[in-house]
């Protein structure tokens, strides 16, 4: 899925408290934004086995969700939004294509891995590819409670999300074509 739509998911699921403890709309934003894009930040190194985490994830999200109930500030809201969106990046890779620049020709069976087990999940393809037509209406979807919720820069960054998410969606498949070699 593209980081946009992981993202969304982040600021989804932290939308409801921050609607109920506005004092804390700004610390989840960022927690829920951070923690939707870091485990992409292995894309040069080994991309969804790196900093994915979709088992080993779990436990840390709920982590932080204790800590933040039991201390509730700024850092801690900010730190649990980020473990549960960074958690919910890495299982929900799962369920889309592999890691490789065309997902769509069923090459590999690796959708993210399993530390835990050390190996590979399997991709589901119920979102074939990241910029699949299907990711381009989830990440609109999912960015929808984020909308409903949050307001100045982050429903602007939300808007520009939502653009860039559908003109990435426009271009997705044409961009193996333009991608050098070294980087494939």
């Amino acid at each position: 899925m593209m980081a946009t739509t992981h993202v969304f998911a982040g600021l989804a699921v932290v939308a409801p408290i921050a609607y109920a403890v506005p004092e804390l709309v700004v610390p989840l934003a960022i927690g829920a934004i951070c923690g939707g894009l870091a485990p992409d930040f292995d894309l040069l190194l080994e991309h969804r086995r790196t900093f994915h985490a979709p088992v080993l994830g779990a436990p840390l999200a709920a982590l932080g969700i204790v800590v933040a109930l039991l201390v509730p500030t700024a850092i801690t809201a900010a730190l649990a939004a980020a473990a549960v969106a960074a958690w919910l990046h890495s299982a929900s890779d799962a369920l889309g294509g592999g890691p490789e620049m065309d997902p769509w020709t069923h090459r590999s069976e690796r959708a993210v891995y399993d530390h835990v087990r050390s190996t590979w999940i399997r991709p589901r393809r119920w979102v074939r590819y990241d910029g699949a037509p299907e990711d381009a209406a989830l990440a609109v979807g999912l960015a929808v409670p984020g909308l409903l919720v949050f307001d100045g820069w982050v429903s602007v960054a939300i808007v520009c999300g939502i653009a860039i998410s559908v003109a990435y969606a426009l271009v997705r498949r044409r961009l193996v074509e333009w991608t050098p070699e070294w980087l494939e």
